[in-house]
């Protein structure tokens, strides 16, 4: 049986001399392939027509990782933090989102994914999560702190995400100073960190549409994080 194709959202950059490159981390493909699935990259500097084209012919797509979503999507606040902003990537994501939103077909949003997810369903980020959500833990712990586990989850135990996950109680690392702050209509909020802050929404209509704001990637190693690439790509595969 054929593999399922699983298109992946990736992020513009430059090599060491400044050369223009499409790239992703190995831990997206790996996981994916780990989980029975095959990846296909999806650029961020085609043509609407053409990452559409690459869409119709993908079963699903991961949303991956990266920079701040422009503010002109959810008319949010400024903050001298906010940095890696794309605004090809967030045309091409917020429009491959929405697509498969209304399709139906199957969504996993990681980290910059969930926050694309709420956003490009009408819902809104906090921009710099720690001067604006009173209590905060701080979620930001970059480079080689992908593996450091920072904060537990608690999952909704009605949720479709707990079913996927076999665990209602998670534990996390954390790679991200943004995050939800209003919750798109058409969403469910189902998971949360100590601080509050939303760190699981999933689509309860939808046939598989579920976003995290950790790294699972990262945690492969973990029983739960395996179950949830497994189920995505399963759903991929129907």
């Amino acid at each position: 049986m054929p593999k399922p194709l699983v298109g992946i959202t990736t992020r513009n950059g430059k090599d060491v001399d400044g050369h223009p490159l499409t790239a992703l981390q190995h831990t997206y493909t790996n996981a994916i392939i780990q989980a029975g699935g095959l990846p296909i990259l999806i650029p961020s500097n085609l043509l609407e027509e053409d990452f559409l084209d690459i869409y119709s012919r993908v079963a699903g797509i991961l949303f991956t990782g990266g920079g701040d979503v422009s503010l002109g999507y959810f008319n949010g606040a400024d903050h001298p933090r906010i940095g890696e902003v794309d605004e090809a990537r967030d045309a091409t994501e917020i429009s491959l989102m929405r697509a498969a939103v209304h399709d139906g077909k199957p969504i996993l949003g990681i980290c910059r994914g969930a926050q694309v997810m709420n956003v490009a369903l009408g819902g809104t980020l906090y921009t710099h999560i720690y001067d604006q959500l009173k209590g905060a833990l701080d979620h930001a712990y970059p480079g080689d702190l992908r593996r450091f586990l920072v904060h537990p989850v608690n999952v909704d135990e009605t949720s479709r995400s707990a079913e996927i996950f076999g665990e209602t109680l998670l534990n996390v690392n954390s790679l991200h100073h943004q995050g939800l702050m209003d919750i798109a209509p058409g969403l469910r909020a189902v998971g949360y960190a100590p601080d509050g802050l939303v760190e699981v929404v999933e689509i309860p209509d939808h046939p598989y549409a579920v976003a995290v704001q950790w790294h699972p990637e990262w945690l492969t190693d973990q029983i739960p994080m395996q179950r949830l690439f497994k189920s995505f790509v399963d759903a991929v595969g129907k």
